[in-house]
């Protein structure tokens, strides 16, 4: 199986929300799908899942056009929405039944997904009774109810607390690890280190970094270092061609232009009897490389 999504484009009026998408899903993990605010994310994933008209493009699936009609696809939307007067096991219910699920086995994947989010206790109430935590949680039941191959997750940690956030992670690692074919689009860099070797990043509606992530750090090489010591050595590290980015507690972060740079500086600061206390010289993270490609904008629209 793979999903694979080719030449993606949308505009509203004069303005171009996606343009030329391409990417593949050729195994089942989990990939990542990011952009700043407005980039065109949530335009392409309606796209992909059929809730919004393409002007150009296909979306396949396993070989053929990306039916959710006739595919179970699980989807967790960034715009929260349960119907806030109804009874949620009646609702549960009924996204069920949507999906084709017959009662038997719905009602069996409802008491293990409650259980496992530990929303037993809520399935007599109305969601408007739930807190936004529990109610994020319901969706994510609700997103898995049909034991969907395709899950598409926008957002889905956003506002939950540590211990939630937590057991959200712990849930997508078992269907992960179960096989499934998993896009998630997360302003949060550091969960999608976690999870996620491919990606694609948006700007503007256009793809500005595409492929594997280790790949990518890798030709970028170690250019970043921080380091900490007991005493000053900003001369040296201006001596050695470092440009300071900036100056914390935990230390002070350097751009270096080659790894020799850095281990001139190490030498000289040890030769000079200063007593290093950190020296971190690593390949740029995601969330550096994301404000690099964007420009640090976050565009609301």
């Amino acid at each position: 199986m793979s999903l694979v999504v080719e030449h993606l484009s949308k505009k509203f009026g004069d303005k171009v929300a996606v343009e030329d998408l391409s990417f593949e899903v050729p195994k089942p993990g989990v990939f990542a799908f990011l952009g700043t605010n407005g980039a065109g994310k949530s335009t392409s994933i309606r796209m992909i899942l059929g809730m919004l008209s393409k002007d150009t493009g296909t979306v396949t699936w396993n070989g053929k056009p990306l039916d959710v009609m006739t595919e179970q696809v699980g989807y967790l939307a960034e715009e929260r929405g349960l119907y806030p007067k109804y009874n949620i096991l009646e609702q549960m219910q009924y996204f069920a039944s949507i999906k084709g699920v017959k009662k038997k086995e719905a009602s069996a994947a409802i008491d293990y997904l409650f259980s496992r989010l530990k929303i037993e206790e809520y399935k007599k109430l109305k969601a408007e009774q739930l807190s936004k935590g529990n109610q994020q949680k319901v969706q994510l039941a609700a997103a898995l109810l049909c034991n969907p191959q395709l899950i598409i997750l926008d957002e889905p940690l956003s506002g939950l607390d540590p211990v939630n956030a937590d057991l959200f992670k712990s849930i997508i690692r078992e269907e992960r690890d179960s096989g499934k074919y998993i896009i998630m689009s997360s302003h949060q860099m550091e969960t999608i280190e976690e999870f996620c070797e491919d990606l694609v990043l948006l700007h503007h509606g256009k793809v500005v970094m595409q492929g594997n992530l280790n790949d990518i750090k890798r030709s970028r090489g170690r250019e970043n270092l921080t380091v900490k010591a007991d005493k000053p050595f900003g001369e040296y590290a201006q001596e050695c061609g470092l440009t300071l980015v900036e100056e914390t507690p935990n230390g002070s972060s350097f751009k270096v232009k080659s790894e020799e740079d850095a281990e001139r500086l190490l030498k000289m600061m040890l030769d000079n009897g200063i007593n290093v206390i950190r020296f971190d010289l690593r390949e740029p993270s995601l969330h550096e490389l994301f404000v690099e490609k964007c420009g640090g904008e976050a565009n609301e629209n």
